[in-house]
């Protein structure tokens, strides 16, 4: 930890508290350890400076430190380990689409400069479940593919994806190699199925053991699950999938509307009622 503690000596001269502005203490505080990340004076893993330093260096108490350093690691920006101190936490990756369109991870992450890859953990046809052949509308026991694969950014796990797809549809899809290539564009070039909807459903849940083991991370970590199904024009459903992404490095954003009370009913979001939603 030494080139650590070398590296975080600098931006301390920085964090200034104006005692004559209305703003709470901790949240100057708080803004002013943020700017230090954001300008890259404290990188990835870095250590910050102890409680008592804070509080040394800018004049206010323990308790305002306190409050300032919870408030970011709620935020994710810090990374608090009992016995050894506080670390400034990898940057979120974010996703504008991945929640309201149907753009997939390996688009989303390619437009945003990353480089994503898969590995596929498992590739094979097999009798849909009751439930998978509900969501896909098939006779039960019919086959589909199922692909299971961990995404990776620059060699870090992030998502693990498991999709179903109707083998009918697309046999082709149980013998490709998806490392590299992704799933929605192999459909499209190879079967024209274009997906024109879906609908997803998303909940927090924490690692188990085997997810844990996978994204590298402790058991219980929070994780974000994503469940979906998604629609070719005709309203035939093509892939049902389950992910769970990383939560300390997955944020969605997206663009909400206010109805007026006037527009069509028709174009409000289904209200989802049981655990049918997702295929009706």
């Amino acid at each position: 930890m030494a080139m650590a503690a070398t590296r975080i000596a600098q931006p301390l001269r920085g964090l200034r508290i104006d005692r004559r502005s209305p703003v709470p203490f901790y949240v100057q505080l708080k803004e002013a350890l943020t700017k230090a990340i954001q300008a890259g004076e404290w990188k990835s893993g870095d250590r910050l400076p102890g409680e008592l330093e804070l509080c040394q260096v800018t004049g206010v108490s323990r308790t305002v430190v306190r409050q300032a350093l919870q408030e970011l690691g709620y935020e994710g920006v810090i990374l608090r380990e009992k016995g050894r101190g506080t670390f400034v936490a990898e940057p979120k990756i974010s996703s504008t689409s991945l929640v309201h369109s149907l753009a997939g991870f390996h688009q989303d992450m390619a437009e945003r400069g990353l480089e994503p890859h898969s590995q596929v953990l498992e590739q094979v046809m097999q009798p849909a479940s009751p439930q998978v052949a509900g969501y896909l509308h098939l006779e039960p026991l019919a086959p589909v593919i199922k692909l299971e694969r961990l995404r990776y950014i620059d060699q870090e796990p992030i998502v693990l994806v498991t999709s179903y797809l109707p083998y009918e549809l697309c046999p082709l899809a149980a013998n490709a190699d998806f490392t590299q290539q992704s799933l929605y564009g192999f459909l499209d070039s190879s079967y024209q199925l274009t997906l024109s909807r879906g609908r997803r459903r998303i909940e927090a849940v924490v690692a188990t053991e085997a997810l844990a083991a996978l994204f590298q991370i402790k058991v219980g970590s929070p994780l974000i699950r994503m469940e979906s199904v998604s629609f070719e024009r005709n309203d035939r459903p093509v892939e049902y999938f389950i992910g769970y992404f990383r939560g300390d490095r997955s944020r969605f954003e997206m663009e909400v509307v206010r109805f007026d009370g006037q527009s069509d009913s028709a174009h409000l979001p289904p209200k989802p009622m049981d655990e049918d939603w997702l295929s009706s």
